[in-house]
């Protein structure tokens, strides 16, 4: 039997890679996709091979990872329950369609992961992988195996003698990609408590921030980031420096009591400085661009497309359809945002676009207003008539 394994190197997916080649006496190939993770990569590998694996495939899709699934999910503006920039869940349907090629490519019988029972991202692979091949065999080992915590895990790691991660010894459970860190369990599970000062692991706390301002200027072309400080970047490369940037002014944390997928209410902590900032820049831009009745239909499509991306629907049919209604918007979207970033906060300070919708003698109340005061009143007066025939209370 041979099984493509999704890996990422941490306690679960060694334990399941080799808990996989003894159950099912298989042939294990471990996938670790590179999407700008803080991991070694070469310790990921030499892990996966001293566990088992017959292969170990390492692929850069760092600038897939954001073309693709990061940017789309900006140009919505899309955050669950209105906080959560969805780093890890829109990792997910990427690294369930390598493993599903790879399947396919090297004739696979199954493919795998490492995700838990009552976690978000069983459901985001098993879904993304439905989609993507409804005959492909999906193995979740951490739900089929009879070890019930991680100690069960260290402790069948240290017997079959694989190499247990250096984060085991963490208290929190950190996932982290170019868009972001993710960080849960540990302390963060009493809810009534404040993080730790060492749960954080990007952000600088605002205390130790500079004590000064940095501003930046982000240029944007067809609703896409391409200059920074006036200096055309790769998207990679503006993402990279921006997260740094950020984490320096304590941009980008989050604290969240969300809902998972199952109906559990977990609290999870997020660092993600670039995509806060690029979010902050990009908003500002479309507001100044786009129309009211679009922009506020908008706004409310946003969080229907951060469930999509929660709830692992990458591959529908409605989440292809607000990217293309996006994709439309997004033509217009060009021009400038400068923010300032100063301890935590992140603030709009100007806003440049050759297709601006603000004309200033419309706006302004000095000299130069051309409004038509004299209009105003029937306009009032049209605008209220929905309202004259309302039933009234008898007094």
């Amino acid at each position: 039997m041979k099984i493509i394994l999704a890996y990422s190197g941490g306690l679960d997916t060694s334990v399941a890679l080799r808990w996989l080649i003894d159950k099912y006496d298989a042939e294990v190939i471990a996938f670790c996709a590179d999407i700008g993770q803080v991991e070694s990569l070469e310790e990921i590998r030499r892990r996966a091979e001293d566990t088992g694996a017959v292969e170990v495939r390492l692929e850069s899709l760092t600038t897939r990872f954001l073309t693709e699934f990061a940017m789309p999910a900006l140009q919505m503006h899309a955050r669950y329950e209105g906080k959560y920039l969805l780093a890890a869940p829109l990792s997910r349907p990427l690294i369930a369609q390598r493993i599903v090629e790879l399947a396919h490519e090297l004739g696979a019988d199954a493919v795998a992961h490492g995700a838990t029972a009552k976690g978000n991202d069983q459901v985001r692979f098993y879904t993304s992988i439905v989609a993507l091949d409804p005959g492909l065999r999906i193995l979740a080992p951490v739900m089929e195996w009879e070890m019930k915590s991680r100690a069960d895990e260290v402790e069948y790691a240290r017997r079959k003698g694989i190499p247990v991660p250096p984060e085991t010894a963490s208290v929190y459970s950190i996932d982290t990609n170019v868009w972001g860190t993710s960080i849960e369990c540990g302390e963060l599970d009493h809810i009534e408590r404040e993080p730790p000062a060492d749960a954080w692991q990007i952000t600088r706390p605002p205390a130790k921030a500079p004590d000064s301002p940095t501003r930046v200027t982000i240029g944007f072309a067809g609703g896409k980031p391409i200059h920074m400080d006036g200096q055309h970047l790769p998207l990679c490369r503006i993402v990279t420096e921006l997260n740094q940037l950020g984490a320096q002014h304590c941009i980008g944390r989050i604290d969240i009591i969300e809902s998972r997928i199952a109906g559990i209410k977990t609290r999870g902590i997020y660092e993600a400085p670039a995509a806060t900032i690029l979010m902050a820049a990009h908003e500002e831009l479309e507001s100044l661009v786009v129309d009211r009745e679009t922009l506020h239909h908008k706004q409310g499509l946003a969080l229907r497309y951060a469930e999509l991306v929660y709830y692992g629907y990458w591959f529908s049919d409605l989440r292809r359809a607000l990217d293309a209604y996006s994709g439309v918007i997004q033509e217009r979207i060009n021009g400038d945002v400068t923010l300032e970033l100063f301890r935590g906060c992140c603030t709009p300070l100007s806003r440049m676009s050759p297709n601006a919708r603000y004309n200033m003698r419309l706006a302004t109340y000095d000299a130069e207003d051309s409004f038509n005061h004299a209009a105003g009143g029937g306009f009032s007066y049209i605008w209220s008539l929905p309202l004259r025939d309302l039933p009234r209370e008898s007094s």
